[in-house]
């Protein structure tokens, strides 16, 4: 039986909401980190960490807007997202203010440890990865993979996953060739999964309602983006 809590904890100063969710039994089990959407931390958000535990992972979803909540609107989603955007440090410090909750819980064996990011979010474990965080397994949903620090690639010790939709408006082409020239660079294990007549938040049964052309859910890509995540898992975690 999986179990879940809401932990409080600081970032920047900062109080931070995220959902921690542990599967049954007992004993040391890998960790996976989740990074949510640009709009925040919503409910649907949160219960990935319960899916994550029920595969058997000791699960946290981060929290990088505060307080554990949604952003009212559009406006201000963008503008949040603009401020972090040019301030890669403070990402990973945000990044890191998760890992540091997911890694206290006793059942995490911080040996087994990935990162999941949606969104913006993908851009947040990206980022921590850069950072050389310790990193078995970094997967980006539909994730922002522009970085104003491509060089850092070279910090990268796990094995990265992105999942794209070929018509995602908000990664477009010359982003995924950047992409693949910094990680080609840098000599990172790596692999883009493009999904074809696909676009943005092709992961969030409620993406369309944010009316936002080039936004919609994708069933089936949903589920084959999923499934390509958890071999990686079984590589990294084996």
């Amino acid at each position: 039986m999986v179990t879940t809590r809401d932990v409080e904890y600081d970032a920047h100063g900062t109080l931070m909401v995220g959902r921690l969710a542990l599967p049954d039994g007992e004993g040391l089990r890998p960790a996976v980190l989740i990074a949510h959407e640009g709009p925040g931390l919503d409910d649907y958000q949160k219960d990935r960490a319960g899916r994550f535990a029920e595969l058997g992972y000791v699960a946290f979803a981060l929290d990088y807007h505060g307080g554990g909540k949604v952003l009212a609107g559009r406006d201000e989603m963008m503008a949040r997202l603009a401020l972090l955007g040019g301030d890669p440090d403070r990402i990973r410090a945000l990044g890191h203010a998760g890992l540091e909750v997911l890694l206290r819980e006793p059942r995490a064996d911080a040996s087994k440890v990935a990162a999941v990011g949606y969104c913006f979010g993908g851009t947040v474990v990206l980022e921590l990865a850069r950072g050389g965080a310790d990193i078995k397994a970094v997967v980006g949903f539909h994730p922002g993979l522009g970085t104003q620090r491509p060089e850092d690639a070279r910090n990268i010790t796990g094995k990265v996953l992105v999942c794209v939709g070929s018509e995602d408006p908000f990664i477009p082409i010359e982003q995924r060739l950047a992409f693949e020239g910094e990680m080609r660079s840098a000599g990172v294990d790596w692999r883009m999964n493009l999904y074809g007549g696909v676009e943005h938040s092709f992961t969030h049964p409620w993406a369309e309602l944010a009316a936002i052309p080039g936004v919609k859910y994708d069933q089936l890509t949903d589920e084959r983006s999923w499934r390509a995540m958890v071999d990686l898992f079984g590589e990294v975690f084996d």
